[in-house]
């Protein structure tokens, strides 16, 4: 069976990738979901972040180009969608929160701009780098080959992907013979569904049988399939899964991936428009902020340190294009 059938045959539930919603405002809102093990540390929130901050450095803030400078500020898009923990609303309906809004906060500061935050849908973010409405882009957006030809980049997460089957469950995903015959959720035109199409194919190939694809148009509807055993898995982003895992606590992580696949480790990156003269500020303020602490801390805070690299890059190897 092909891709093509594959998709076909899932094509009345094809939507967008599931994610899991922000919580609402309300008087019995608590502003705090636990992070870790249970009874572990909660991560705040609530609209009044405390966020972590950083010292202005001076060798990076010496990198950013005049009219930025002049302008004092820093314009940076980010994800217009609920995805905690990278981008999400605060329980007041209105607060941007999350690991993306911090690390922002973080290069802001070490270059010493004001940081000003713009939240647009997926495809308006490259529109505003494109048209300079934006400096940069902080909004999981994974290096690859045919993205470089547009943009600069400045790593600093490592993109990971994970399987989330029901707490429980004893399945454990390694690669494609893992999952032969089962069931899995996952995200139209993401990543992680070239991988399962391919490890689909391969399991055809070597005479196993292929995935049952599964696409839901909301969340909820993901997670209410997966807590009751209609479909042995959920696909998605490292992130997302880490989040759902600990704060509702039914789910587990029955395997982590790069987003690259095999080929290559997927990193996620600072984006910027290609020869705007901002990508060598933003790697130098990420080296800074990585050096200092305050880049792990902000990791840790999310549950996300194990996502934590040792260095920015620029422009490193993306994933193929052929992926």
């Amino acid at each position: 069976m092909n891709r093509r059938r594959v998709l076909t045959a899932a094509l009345a539930l094809a939507a967008t990738p599931p994610l899991l919603a922000a919580c609402g405002s309300g008087a019995a809102v608590d502003d705090t979901a636990p992070v870790g093990a249970a009874g572990g540390p909660k991560i705040n929130i609530g609209p009044d972040q405390h966020r972590v901050r950083a010292a202005k450095n001076a060798k990076a803030a010496a990198l950013v180009p005049a009219r930025v400078r002049a302008a004092g500020e820093l314009r940076v898009g980010v994800s217009a969608g609920s995805s905690p923990p990278l981008t999400f609303y605060a329980t007041d309906d209105r607060t941007l929160i999350g690991v993306e809004t911090d690390l922002a906060t973080l290069v802001a500061d070490a270059l010493g701009l004001r940081l000003r935050l713009e939240a647009l849908s997926w495809e308006n973010l490259f529109v505003g780098l494109d048209s300079g409405k934006l400096d940069a882009v902080l909004s999981n957006v994974t290096v690859t080959e045919e993205r470089k030809e547009k943009y600069d980049f400045a790593t600093y997460r490592r993109d990971e992907l994970a399987m989330e089957a029901p707490k429980g469950t004893r399945w454990h995903v390694r690669g494609a013979a893992d999952v032969s015959g089962k069931t899995i959720a996952v995200g139209t035109a993401t990543n992680q569904e070239k991988i399962l199409l391919e490890w689909s194919e391969e399991n055809e190939r070597a005479g196993r049988a292929p995935v049952a694809i599964r696409y839901f148009q909301k969340n909820s509807d993901t997670y209410l399939a997966l807590e009751s055993g209609r479909i042995d898995g959920y696909f998605g982003p490292n992130p997302s899964v880490v989040y759902h895992v600990e704060t509702a606590g039914r789910t587990r992580s029955a395997g982590q991936f790069s987003g690259g696949g095999d080929t290559v480790q997927g990193k996620i990156a600072a984006t910027t428009k290609k020869g705007s003269g901002l990508v060598g500020a933003y790697a130098a303020a990420l080296r800074a902020v990585m050096a200092d602490g305050t880049y792990r801390t902000v990791l840790d805070r999310w549950g996300l340190g194990a996502e934590a690299l040792t260095t920015s890059q620029i422009n490193p190897p993306g994933l193929p294009r052929t992926f």
